[in-house]
């Protein structure tokens, strides 16, 4: 099976093996998602029965107190009344109960035959989630027992009674034995009642029962859940393995053949068996490896071959190691005659360096000594600028200290330029709070007096009304004396009348003299308001006038307040610019001090220079002892300060070669040369200018490097020939040469670029604008 899925691309591995751990789970939640559907739904169904079998139950005992109304009332219009209109509506009493106890009979046995648990078939589900919540419940037994009670025993003996009261009514009993049929007909619905209440109780508490979600629905639930888990887990996990398989052994095996290859075992194949991707890379791995042992052969054929000659030219040079410069290495034409070539020239240049050693050794000696006298004044100068320096620095320490003062006194001055603006401050808002206060009393004394003049014109209504209570007074005391007077006209009939006149006249008498009185208070409330409405017209004067004075004291306060604030504004800038010239004091003491310890570093730093010459000129001793250990030969012209072949503007501490002598190898060895150049590099383009001046050309060497990086070319010597290291030599009539490489590379005529070849030296390198402008002008002016 695994060889068979191994057969196919990695991809389609992957895909198939996502797929089916989407599609699995997906069935699996299908099924557990049906099932709990179907299950909710008779679930749903069932709860519905119930809830239906409890509507019922209520709507029947709501029957219970109707009948209890209607025997009353049955009993109320035979007995308590005598109006024959309410004795005529017995029968229909009687008729309207017999309806509510055929009515109740109907719903009881409907109840009876459709809702009880352990009768009815419909109700089987509801017996079955009851069942599987309780296995031990007895509501189904309770629910059966009940009804039974109520059909059997307590209806039958409320009919029974209802009877005996219908016989009663009927045949005209007298109303005390129909008063104890009544009541016998009451208990016994009110037992009916209370044992159908029990049917109720019992059908709701199994509609509780039933919508309660116990472990019996919770348990399969989540037992199919887990079982649905850990088949979808272990499902995923096959396929995922399977797949795992087929990839990581191919990768092992892989990883043992690099570890083998990695041993050194160039004999391990991968085996190929499928047409994956593992399998291409296996593949391709097999053929790497056949062309890695052919390389391998052929580097090992190449090294022997390489190494015999090496050791041979060491045996040549291994004398130059004792100062010997008078050996000749033997020049072949493969790549180490190459390199016995350029170690001769190099110890041509060599014995032409000692020789220059020997003579710039003399001048060293010399112009360390000049420099050593200078040096010498040159401390003692520094030490009489320390001197001066120390004196700058206490004058500028004191003026610092004086600057400090200043600072200190413009802070205090700040200070107290900082309080009187905030008193300033306290002054203007105390001010304007006091003129606002003033504009407030002199409106609340101009609502007051209005205030004031409105009770005014209130007493004169109130006096006026006291008036015309006067005037009633009058009147009814007179019409009193009248009806006295009429009173005893009429002798004993008027007797009463005569003492209700006297009462009236009292009470007249008795309303003058409390209008007199309120009319005296009035007019003292007048009086009293008068002296008021005075009095506040003075205050409203007196407000107006305080407003007045109080503006005027805010004007004249305002302009002081404006000259103390410019006073601190000043004070300010004071404080501002003592601390600025305090900063700058503090400054300068700083340089100084900086200018100070410089100085001083530099007189150290110049001593320890002239101790440093001193040691310069017993290296030099030690130096020109050193090259006299060197072998030169006797008949080799070797390069000196002075030689008639340097240009007059070159530079004689930077020259291209020691000796000034440059010689050429064979075309059979710039092959070889070219093979070490780099392929890769494109050749510069054809530039415009030639180099005229040996300075020109660090310059252009290092911006073509940044555009066509320079191959390390392979050299007998340990340092490697920069751009600045290499300037154009001067031939025997004074005119600039062609650049060559080291060795005697000729640039143009014997050794012509080729695209996958790069020689520097080769190509004229560009100039920049002003240094062109410099060769025009150095051509123009000395052609």
């Amino acid at each position: 099976m695994l060889t068979f899925i191994a057969k196919g691309q990695i991809s389609s591995r992957l895909m198939g093996a996502f797929l089916l751990a989407a599609v699995i789970p997906g069935l699996i939640i299908s099924l557990l998602g049906v099932t709990f559907i179907k299950d909710q739904q008779n679930r749903s169904q069932a709860v519905q029965m119930n809830i239906n079998a409890f509507k019922s139950t209520t709507t029947t005992a709501a029957y219970f107190p109707q009948l209890q109304e209607l025997l009353k009332e049955l009993y109320q219009d035979q007995y308590a009344t005598t109006s024959p209109v309410l004795r005529a509506q017995v029968q229909g009493c009687i008729q309207k109960l017999q309806q509510l106890d055929t009515l109740f009979l109907q719903s009881a046995q409907q109840y009876k035959q459709k809702n009880i648990l352990s009768d009815s078939s419909i109700m089987g589900q509801s017996l079955t989630l009851l069942t599987n919540n309780d296995p031990l419940t007895k509501l189904p037994i309770r629910q059966k027992i009940a009804v039974d009670q109520v059909l059997s025993q307590s209806w039958p003996g409320y009919l029974q009674a209802q009877e005996k009261l219908f016989t009663s009514i009927k045949t005209k009993r007298s109303a005390s034995i129909a008063n104890q049929e009544l009541q016998q007909a009451l208990q016994a619905g009110q037992l009916a009642a209370e044992d159908w209440q029990q049917v109720v109780a019992i059908s709701e508490q199994l509609c509780r029962e039933i919508t309660q979600v116990g472990p019996a629905q919770t348990n399969p639930l989540i037992l199919a859940t887990i079982l649905a888990f850990l088949s979808t887990m272990l499902v995923v996990t096959v396929i995922g393995y399977a797949v795992y398989l087929t990839i990581t052994r191919p990768l092992h095996e892989l990883s043992l053949l690099t570890e083998r290859i990695a041993a050194g075992d160039t004999s391990a194949r991968a085996q190929v068996t499928g047409k994956d991707e593992i399998s291409q890379v296996a593949r391709s791995m097999n053929t790497m490896l056949d062309h890695i042992v052919l390389l391998l052969r052929e580097a090992q054929f190449q090294r022997d071959h390489l190494q015999a000659r090496v050791e041979k030219l060491a045996c040549d040079v291994s004398v130059v190691g004792e100062g010997n410069l008078r050996v000749h290495a033997e020049v072949t034409a493969d790549a180490i005659g190459v390199m016995a070539d350029s170690f001769n020239y190099m110890i041509e240049e060599l014995g032409s360096l000692i020789v220059r050693v020997k003579l710039v050794a003399y001048e060293v000696d010399g112009s360390t000594s000049n420099v050593l006298t200078q040096m010498t004044q040159l401390v003692e100068t520094g030490k009489r600028e320390m001197e001066q320096i120390a004196g700058i620095e206490e004058e500028i320490h004191h003026m610092m200290k004086t600057s400090r003062q200043v600072s200190e006194r413009s802070q205090i001055l700040y200070t107290v330029a900082r309080g009187a603006r905030r008193d300033v401050q306290l002054g203007r808002e105390s001010i304007l709070h006091a003129t606002n206060g003033m504009g407030r009393i002199h409106e609340n004394v101009h609502a007051t007096a209005a205030k004031v003049l409105t009770l005014e014109e209130c007493s004169r209504e109130i006096n006026e009304i006291v008036e015309a209570i006067s005037g009633l007074a009058h009147q009814t005391n007179r019409l009193a004396l009248d009806a006295a007077i009429q009173a005893a006209m009429a002798g004993d009939d008027g007797k009463g009348f005569g003492a209700v006149a006297s009462d009236i006249r009292r009470l007249a008498e008795l309303s003058k003299d409390q209008a007199k009185m309120i009319t005296r208070i009035v007019r003292n409330i007048r009086e009293e308001i008068g002296a008021v409405t005075h009095s506040m017209q003075d205050t409203e004067r007196e407000t107006v006038e305080g407003t007045r004075l109080t503006r005027e004291a805010g004007n004249a306060l305002e302009a002081l307040f404006a000259a103390v604030e410019h006073q601190a504004r000043e004070i300010d800038s004071i404080h501002q610019i003592a601390a600025r010239q305090l900063s700058a004091s503090k400054s300068i003491s700083s340089i100084m001090q900086r200018i100070s310890a410089s100085t001083l570093e530099s007189n150290g730093k110049t001593e320890e220079a002239s101790q440093h010459m001193a040691r310069l000129a017993r290296l030099v001793e030690q130096l020109r002892a050193s090259v006299e250990a060197f072998k030169l030969r006797e008949n080799q012209g070797y390069y000196i300060a002075n030689s008639p072949n340097t240009h007059p503007d070159e530079d004689p501490d930077k020259p291209f070669t020691v000796s000034g002598v440059y010689r050429k190898i064979r075309a059979h060895e710039q092959s070889t040369f070219s093979s070490w150049m780099r392929d890769d590099i494109p050749l510069p383009p054809p530039l415009m200018a030639p180099i005229k001046r040996p300075d020109q050309l660090q310059s252009s060497i290092n911006r073509l490097q940044k555009q066509y990086p320079f191959p390390q070319i392979p050299s007998t010597q340990n340092s490697q020939l920069s751009g600045s290291d290499w300037p154009l030599p001067i031939n025997e009539t004074g005119q600039m040469q062609e650049p060559m490489l080291p060795g005697g590379f000729p640039p143009t005529s014997e050794m012509t670029p080729t695209p996958n070849q790069f020689q520097p030296s080769g190509w004229h390198l560009p100039q920049p604008p002003e240094e062109e402008a410099i060769s025009n002008q150095e051509q123009t002016s000395n052609p």
